[in-house]
């Protein structure tokens, strides 16, 4: 019976590691990184040059999804491929490519939200914490902590999605895996709109005067805040994620308009200057 062997396996994790993106073009997007992967694989498990081609072969077809969250797929036909190699006549070209096409699109769902989506952007803004006032210790703090924990994230599914097979589909897109996608999306929602409010701060300077009065008898900010406290911050928040979201605006463009929208502000009197935007 044949085994794969640790060395083997390790071999492949990293090359889809180092390079999933090897040789990327819109035409193929992961596939020859996806082959370069699987080749420790298919070397091992087939003796003949011409056999060996011959498997590869199958890994040819397009594929594209989340690179972090599609190590599991890369170890799910790694398992398929040892199973093949040892005789399981189910398992063929056509179903091998089945689960490949299958779990990309979810999958790349999957990681866009939990790791593009949520995980980075928390990450970041707790670096953005610690490199307030220009500490160095936020971006090591995201080197560090980004490479140790998708490292171990990607490790553990590789070597799960090889251990399940076949059988790890239901694990990933079934009822209960859909449940806690969820779950950690709303989560994750909670967690930016909060880091939102306490890192953004938009105030206003407007207010109304009487002439020869001293003090003014109209302030726009405390109107605000006795009716809806954080009312400016909320909106620009909402404009940017309309803006993106909605509007297909890359993050520089928008970034450059907040800068406009500020200077305007400050210009006019409206923002008080000195302030966050």
């Amino acid at each position: 019976m044949k085994k794969l062997s640790k060395k083997t396996l390790n071999s492949s994790f990293w090359r889809w590691y180092y390079g999933n993106l090897t040789a990327f073009s819109h035409e193929h997007m992961q596939t020859f990184g996806y082959m370069w992967s699987m080749l420790p694989i298919i070397q091992e498990l087939y003796s003949s040059k011409e056999e060996q081609a011959e498997k590869l072969q199958t890994y040819y077809p397009f594929f594209n999804t989340e690179p972090q969250i599609g190590a599991i797929v890369v170890g799910i036909t790694a398992g398929l491929e040892e199973a093949r190699a040892n005789g399981a006549e189910e398992i063929d070209d056509e179903m091998i490519n089945g689960i490949r096409a299958g779990l990309m699109g979810p999958l790349a769902g999957i990681g866009d939200s939990l790791i593009v989506g949520t995980y980075i952007p928390v990450l970041l803004g707790l670096a953005l914490g610690f490199a307030e006032g220009g500490s160095v210790l936020g971006p090591i703090f995201y080197i560090v902590v980004w490479n140790i924990t998708i490292t171990w994230f990607m490790r553990f599914i590789y070597n799960k999605g090889y251990e399940l097979g076949g059988n790890a589909v239901e694990m990933i897109v079934g009822e209960q895996a859909t449940a806690f996608r969820e779950s950690v999306i709303i989560l994750g929602q909670i967690i930016v709109g909060a880091m939102s409010g306490s890192w953004v701060s938009i105030t206003t300077a407007w207010t109304l005067t009487a002439e020869g009065a001293k003090e003014p008898y109209f302030n726009l900010q405390k109107s605000l805040d006795g009716a809806f406290p954080g009312v400016l911050t909320m909106l620009f928040v909402l404009l940017c994620w309309w803006l993106m979201s909605k509007k297909g605006v890359s993050p520089i463009k928008v970034m450059l308009l907040m800068v406009v929208i500020a200077f305007a502000g400050v210009f006019i009197g409206f923002f008080n200057p000195g302030l966050s935007y």
